[in-house]
C-alpha cells in the first residue's frame, strides 16, 4: 500500500509516521510506499527510509495537488493546515492554505479517477471549531456546524467538500474532529489554544508560562498518542459502519483549567503550579469564549475510537513520551 502523509513535518505528522516507523503493521496493511509531504521537506526516520521519500510542496498551488494525485497514494493523511490564531489574523493565508489547498487536492483526485479508476482513502484533520453558540451543555453527534471563526469556517466547508466528494464516489473519505490535543511538545505555536499545553509544558521543563484566560474556562481536550490512534484507527477501520455522515467528532476529556492546574500540581507539586503566570488577554479570551466545552462523542465511541478520561493520564502522558520519564529541566 501507498501511503501519504500531507504535513508531516508537524506534530501529528511526525508522529503518525513515527508510529508507523514504530510499528510497521499499525495501519493493519503492509505499507510499500511512503510519501511525506510539506511545505519544507519533512524528516524521514532512519527505519522508513528505504520506502519514504519527502516533498516540500504548496498544496494550495494548483500543480502541486495535481503531482500529488498523479502518484495515486492508496491513503492520504491531510494533516496540513495553518492554525487558528494565525487563520483569524490573516483571512487570506487562512482560506488560502486551510480551503484552497484540500480542494483543490479533492479536485486533482477527481480527474485522477476520471483517468483511470481511483478511490483513494482521505482522511482529513477537522475540528471541533467547525462548532459555534449557542451551545447545549454537552453536544451530541446531531449538533450543526455553525462556526464562530474563520478557522472554523475553513474546517467546515472542507468537511462538506469530503462528505460530497464521498458520495460520488471519488474519494472514501473519514473526517476526524480533534478535541484541543494537550500537551502538544515543543515551543509555543500561534494557535489561540496553545496555552492550553503551554501551561502544563513549561512548568514541567522548569520554565514559566502565561495563562491568558479564567480558570473556570473549560474545553475539550485530547493527548498527542490519542490523537495518532484516531488516524491509525481512521485508516484501517471498515468505512462502511459510519454511514454517509463522514465527519466524526473524537472523544476527549471535559476539563477545566483550574482542573489542568490541579492535575499539574499532583503530578509536579506547587512549585510547578507557581510558574504559571496570570496575563488575560482579551483577543484570545473573545475566541476561547466561542468553542465547545464538553462533547457525547458517541458515534466515533461505537467506531471504536478512544481517548483519555482524566488530566493526570494526559501529562502522564506526555512525560512518557516527550521527558524521558522524567520532569524538571534537563
Amino acid at each position: 500500500m501507498h501511503v501519504m502523509v500531507i504535513g508531516a513535518a508537524g506534530m501529528i505528522g511526525r508522529k503518525l509516521v513515527g508510529k508507523i516507523a514504530e510499528d510497521p503493521a499499525a495501519l493493519g496493511y503492509d505499507v510499500g510506499r511512503l510519501t511525506l509531504v510539506d511545505v519544507i521537506a519533512p524528516p524521514t526516520p532512519e527505519a522508513l527510509a528505504p520506502i519514504a521519500s519527502a516533498l516540500a510542496l504548496d498544496l494550495s498551488h494548483e500543480d502541486a495537488a495535481g503531482q500529488l494525485a498523479a502518484r495515486r497514494p492508496d491513503v492520504i493523511f491531510h494533516l496540513a493546515a495553518i492554525v487558528s490564531g494565525e487563520a483569524e489574523a490573516d483571512f487570506e493565508l487562512g482560506y488560502r492554505v486551510n480551503l484552497d489547498g484540500i480542494r483543490l487536492l479533492f479536485e486533482a483526485i477527481r480527474k485522477e479517477g476520471m483517468r483511470e479508476p481511483y478511490r483513494p482513502r482521505f482522511i482529513f484533520a477537522s475540528s471541533i471549531a467547525v462548532f459555534g453558540e449557542p451551545f447545549p451543555e454537552r453536544i451530541g453527534d446531531e449538533f450543526m456546524t455553525t462556526p464562530l471563526t474563520s478557522y472554523g469556517t475553513q474546517k467546515a466547508i472542507s468537511e462538506l467538500l469530503l462528505a460530497d466528494y464521498t458520495r460520488k464516489g471519488f474519494l472514501d473519505g473519514v473526517g476526524i474532529r480533534l478535541p484541543t490535543i494537550c500537551i502538544r511538545p515543543g515551543k509555543p505555536n500561534k494557535a489561540a489554544s496553545g496555552f492550553f499545553s503551554n501551561i502544563l509544558r513549561e512548568p514541567l521543563a522548569g520554565q514559566e508560562a502565561v495563562l491568558p484566560v479564567d480558570e473556570a474556562v473549560r474545553h475539550w481536550f485530547a493527548s498527542p498518542r490519542s490523537a495518532v490512534g484516531f488516524f491509525v484507527h481512521a485508516a484501517r477501520m471498515d468505512t462502511a459502519r459510519i454511514g454517509p455522515r463522514r465527519n466524526l467528532t473524537m472523544p476527549g476529556l471535559s476539563a477545566l483549567v483550574g482542573e489542568e492546574i490541579e492535575a499539574l500540581g499532583r503530578i509536579a507539586g506547587p512549585k510547578a503550579v507557581a510558574l504559571i503566570r496570570r496575563e488575560p488577554d482579551p483577543l484570545i479570551r473573545r475566541i476561547v469564549a466561542g468553542w465547545a466545552t464538553d462533547f457525547d462523542a458517541r458515534r466515533a465511541r461505537e467506531l471504536g475510537f478512544v481517548a483519555e478520561t482524566s488530566f493526570d493520564e494526559i501529562i502522564r502522558i506526555h512525560i512518557e513520551d516527550e521527558c524521558g520519564g522524567r520532569i524538571g529541566p534537563g
